[in-house]
């Protein structure tokens, strides 16, 4: 019973709950991503460029001759990196607006640059300090440097 009540304070902890909350969110727009990449982004290039990646594949039997990679699966083992392609694709993109998401997010959170104070005024006392410091240098005559002995050449 004490391990069931552990794992229960474990679970309904913040973090486990933001983490699962998390993974369920991250999932969802893999699909979105996923959705992007395939409907989106590689038609595009594969109009621009005439180049299909998910048909792009390597037959690992003899017997493979079909030219599209879902005929070949159907005659044999086909290694399809055209597939391997398309979900790199979709890396990069994730990956990207993740940075840009979490970007935005540390620019909103980052705490703005406080104006600069001015100092404070000074006091009446340390303002009488500062004339009686004028006046005394005012009224302090001015000392020449002493001049050097000179040597005497031997």
């Amino acid at each position: 019973m004490a391990l069931a009540n552990e794992f229960k304070s474990f679970i309904m902890r913040g973090n486990v709950m933001d983490l699962a909350v998390a993974v369920i969110i991250g999932g969802a727009f893999g699909g979105i991503v996923a959705s992007l990449t395939n409907d989106v982004i590689m038609p595009v290039i594969g109009a621009v460029v005439d180049i299909n990646f998910s048909d792009y594949f390597i037959p690992l039997s003899s017997a493979v001759t079909a030219t599209t990679l879902e005929a070949a699966r159907e005659q044999g083992p086909v290694l399809a990196f055209g597939a391997f392609v398309t979900a790199v694709i979709n890396f990069i993109i994730l990956a990207f607006v993740i940075f840009m998401l979490v970007r935005f997010i540390n620019k909103m959170l980052a705490a703005p640059q406080p104006a600069p104070v001015a100092p404070p005024a000074p006091t009446s006392q340390e303002r009488l300090l500062g004339e009686i410091r004028d006046l005394l240098a005012a009224s302090a005559p001015v000392a020449a440097p002493a001049p050097k002995a000179k040597a005497k050449k031997a």
